[in-house]
This record gives C-alpha cells, structure tokens and sequence, in this order.
C-alpha cells in the first residue's frame, strides 16, 4: 500500500490510535509510540530491516536532545538536594508580610523560582505545603494557590530543558536552545503576565474577604476595621511559617541522609554554577547537551566528597531523567516511521490541497491558538508528536519554517500544560492542597490559563 492515498490513511490511523491509547493513560507512552508505527511501518510493506533505518534516522534528530534531557534533570536535582533554591523562597515568603496581593503575587514568582528544575512534580511539592497554611490562615482559596503555581510553572516550561521544547526540537529537528532564544521575549512577557494575573487574583480574594469579614460583623451593610483595611490577613506569622519552611526542607534532606558538602562557599560556587550555564545557553557558547553534561560533572564535584555520595546523588535522579529520555526515544521511532515511509508527507499533501490558499500560511497559528484545549483533550505527548509534525509539514508547504511551527504550538500551548488532566503532577498538586476537587479546579483554572488575564469572575470562596 503505497499510493499517497494509502499512505495518507495509514498515516491517519496511526497518529490517531498512538493519540487514543495515549489518551486512555493505560500504558506508558513509549509502548504505542514504538508499537504502533512498526505495525503501521510492515503494513505498508516495509520489512524490519527498514523498520532499523527509521529508527536510525529518528534517532540522529533526537538524540542531542535526550542527552540534554538526562543531564539537566540531574543537574537541577543536585541543586534542588543541597537546597539551593530555599533561600530564595523563603526571602520571597518572608516579603510578602501577609498581605492578601503579596502573597498571591509572591506566589507567581516563588513558582517561577521552583520550576527552574523543569520539574512539574518538584515545583509543587516545594510550593504547595510551604505556602497553603499561609493561604489558609488568611483566607485565600487553596484553588488560587494551585493555579498560580500552575501557571508559573507553565510558563516556565518553556526553558530547553523542560518538556515542551525538548519534545518540539525532536519533532522539527532543532536544537531546543535555539527554540528557547526564540521564544525568550515571550517567555519574559509571559512571566510579568503571570505577575499581573496572580495580583489581579489577590485583588479579586481580598475583596471577597472584606465581604466576608463584613457579613460577619453583622451584615453586608456593616463594616468594621479589619474589613476595611486593605491588608486583610497581614496579622499571619509570615517569619515562622518561612521558618519553618525552610526547617521542612533540612529536615528531609537529614531524613534522605545526603552526603554532601555545606557553607557559604559552596551556596556562592553552586549560585555561580547556575548562572553561567544560563549565559551559556543564551550566549550559544555551547550546546546544551555538553552544556549540560560540564555542568553536572562540576556540580558532582563542589556538592559530594567521593565517588560514593556522586553516584548515590546520580541513582536519586535517573528515574525522572530516563524517564523522560525514554519517551524522547520512542520518539525517534514514532517521526522515523512517519517521515521514512513517506506518510507524513502524504498527509501534509492531502491537507494542502483541500486547504484554501489564504489559510495555509496561519495554519501553525490556528492550531496555536488552540493549544490548551487540545492539550485537554489529548496529552502533551500526542500534541507535540502528532499534531505538530502534520502542521509542521503542511505548513511547511506554504513558507512556514519548523521552527516557526514549534514556537506557535508552544506559545498556544504551553500554559496549559499543568490545567489538564492528563498531567500527573497536577493529580500530586491537587493532593498537596489537601483534597482540592479536579472539576472545581478545571472550572476556575481553565479561563485563566487560557486568557492569561482573567480577574473579572468572583467564583464562591472554597
């Protein structure tokens, strides 16, 4: 079956049947996205032996990025061990002094301080408990905890080395450093955004808590002091709740006995660690992969004593890392069989000529625009390697470059990565929050993630 109308069908079917089983969440991703295109691969009339080529061809494309996946996992996670970040949260806890917009606004940036790691399920295990008993004592909705952090740590997905782009550099075969220079003025602005929502939220909670104290104190038309003191709540002991914070944090690393050096000089040389890979990756100095790789062998270095206390901080980290670079793997057979048999090509030509001349050059904008609610209806996964490769192909057809497809996709996309359903770490979030409802949360964090400015509504307090 080789006609482009063959090819076009097979080619259909696999996207979708990789996308439903994805969807289901019954298996983990790499099984239909090695499967399935094998299957799709012989049926075409392919042998094994082609089968290897594809595979060979998709893995050229992604294998920069599965080892720069493996590293700055690793690389983060040492720094997150030694509580690097720590001072940073609690110095931000501690300037917020309780008021009602500063602790919501302060929250947007400790999220964005916590997802530095690109870990969705580090990010809100530091977040979440550290801050909901401040939110509980003064009164905010544990539902606006969860959807700022979700919307910082969105937004700061789009670093190389978290999923979005690793996954859209695999798929239109760039180089993720080179999508996030791109994408960095947006990534800047999306981050004053996420300030400016989470402010516009803490305006919203306070005067919902100036309703309740008022009805308290006897009825909507009654209003007392502590109602009409716009720092609602700034009688909470932000100090001890930093305190004891950051007690949590040193306790669970003398509770996981790491072995690893202490002091000041260390804090300094890890602080400067950080910010040279940064300037790395933005000067173009290095690619990541190598980027990554020094700065894990150094960070090994300052942080643990011998060879021992090295590999026990590597065997901490490799589940998340291979992890991720597994799928990024299964990956490469996935595109390799697309591209190698020619389907996604046929497809690309079948949506060209029934597209209007006029559409074709925004299709990877339309299909942007889109971005959340398709997250919500497949995953992450199905979204960057299914929907992207056809929009990159056929938008391809009319002058789009791949480049230009992947920010489009990621730009519509990438705030919605923790509001679906299919993101376990947002199921650990919400249990974080002591039992926060999916549905409720849904309801209110979806409009926000999608306009990204939404502060009109005033829901009922949960």
């Amino acid at each position: 079956m080789t006609s482009p109308v063959g090819l076009t069908v097979v080619g259909l079917c696999t996207i979708l049947l990789t996308v439903g089983i994805l969807i289901r969440g019954k298996v983990n991703p790499i099984v239909p996205m090695t499967l399935v295109p094998i299957a799709a691969a012989l049926l075409t009339g392919h042998g094994f032996g082609d089968v290897g080529d594809f595979f060979g061809e998709g893995l050229e494309s992604v294998m920069n990025v599965v080892v720069m996946f493996i590293f700055a996992i690793i690389f983060f996670g040492i720094l997150q061990d030694v509580g690097l970040f720590t001072p940073i949260i609690t110095w931000l806890m501690r300037l917020t002094k309780g008021n009602v917009v500063a602790v919501t606004t302060g929250t947007a940036a400790i999220g964005v301080v916590a997802h530095l790691d690109g870990s969705g399920s580090t990010t809100f295990l530091l977040t979440i408990p550290a801050l909901l008993p401040l939110y509980k004592e003064i009164g905010i909705s544990r539902y606006v905890l969860i959807t700022i952090v979700a919307l910082a740590a969105s937004v700061m997905n789009m670093v190389p080395w978290g999923g979005p782009l690793g996954r859209a550099g695999a798929v239109v075969a760039e180089d993720p450093n080179q999508i996030w220079v791109k994408l960095l003025p947006i990534q800047a602005a999306a981050v004053i955004l996420v300030l400016i929502a989470a402010a516009l939220l803490g305006m919203r909670e306070q005067r919902k808590l100036r309703a309740r104290v008022a009805v308290n104190a006897g009825g909507a038309g009654v209003r007392d002091d502590a109602a009409a003191n716009p720092e609602a709540g700034s009688g909470v002991d932000v100090d001890r709740l930093a305190t004891e914070f950051a007690a949590r944090q040193k306790e669970e690393r003398d509770k996981a006995a790491y072995t690893y050096r202490r002091g000041r000089g260390v804090v300094v040389l890890n602080a400067i660690l950080v910010l040279v890979v940064l300037a790395t990756l933005l000067s173009g100095l290095l690619p990541p992969a190598p980027t990554f790789l020094i700065a894990t062998t150094l960070a090994l270095l300052i942080n643990f004593p011998d060879a021992f206390s090295q590999a026990e901080s590597l065997r901490r980290h490799a589940p998340n890392a291979l992890s991720m670079a597994g799928v990024i793997l299964a990956a490469a057979m996935f595109l390799g069989v697309l591209n190698g048999t020619g389907m996604l090509e046929a497809i690309a030509l079948q949506l060209v000529n029934v597209l209007p001349d006029a559409l074709g050059p925004y299709l990877h904008i339309i299909i942007g625009f889109f971005g959340v609610p398709l997250d919500l209806l497949t995953s992450t996964d199905a979204y960057y390697f299914s929907v992207l490769p056809i929009v990159q192909q056929t938008a391809g057809a009319f002058g789009v470059s791949g480049m230009g497809a992947a920010c489009a996709l990621i730009i519509g996309n990438v705030v919605g990565t923790f509001v679906s359903p299919f993101s376990p770490a947002l199921w650990l979030a919400l249990g974080l929050a002591e039992g926060a409802n999916m549905g409720t949360y849904l309801k209110k964090a979806v409009p926000v993630s999608y306009t990204h400015l939404r502060a009109h509504e005033t829901p009922e307090h949960l």
